[in-house]
C-alpha cells in the first residue's frame, strides 16, 4: 500500500514549486558571512607569517637548494645519455632531435638556475615578505 511522506517539499495538490531558499538556510548564509568577515580579520593582521614562523625559511631555503641541485643533476644525465645516443645514432633527423633535446634541457636549467635570484631581486624591489627572509639562491 502507497502511503504519503509526512514532509513533503513539492506540494502536488497545490502546484506550487518549492522555494529556493528557505528563511532558516538565509539565516545561515548570513551568519556564516558575518563569521567569516570576523573570523578572517585576525589572519588579515598578521603580516609576515612565514618569516615568524622558528625555522620555516630555513626549510624552503633549503627545499629550494635540494631542488636545484636535482634539477642540475638531471640536466647532467640527460645529456651524457643524450651525447652517447647521438654516437650511436646513424640517422640525420634523430641527430637532430637529440641536439633540440639537449638545447631543451639546457634552457630548463638556466631557467631553475636563474628563478631563484631573479625572485630574491624582484620580490625584495616589489616588497614581498617571502622574499625578505628566504634565500632563494642556490648556491
Amino acid at each position: 500500500m502507497y502511503s504519503k511522506p509526512a514532509i513533503s517539499i513539492h506540494s502536488e495538490e497545490t502546484g506550487e514549486s518549492p522555494k529556493l531558499f528557505p528563511r532558516v538556510v538565509r539565516t545561515g548564509l548570513g551568519a556564516l558571512a558575518l563569521l567569516t568577515v570576523i573570523a578572517v580579520d585576525p589572519v588579515v593582521a598578521q603580516d609576515n607569517v612565514v618569516c615568524d614562523a622558528e625555522g620555516l625559511p630555513g626549510m624552503i631555503s633549503g627545499f629550494f637548494q635540494i631542488t636545484t641541485a636535482i634539477g642540475l643533476m638531471g640536466l647532467v644525465v640527460v645529456w651524457q645519455v643524450d651525447s652517447l645516443v647521438e654516437m650511436f645514432t646513424m640517422n640525420l633527423e634523430q641527430k637532430k632531435d637529440l641536439k633540440m633535446h639537449k638545447r631543451t634541457a639546457m634552457k630548463s636549467a638556466v631557467i631553475l638556475l636563474v628563478l631563484g635570484p631573479l625572485y630574491t631581486v624582484a620580490g625584495s624591489t616589489m616588497g614581498l615578505p617571502l622574499a625578505e627572509c628566504v634565500n632563494f639562491i642556490p648556491w
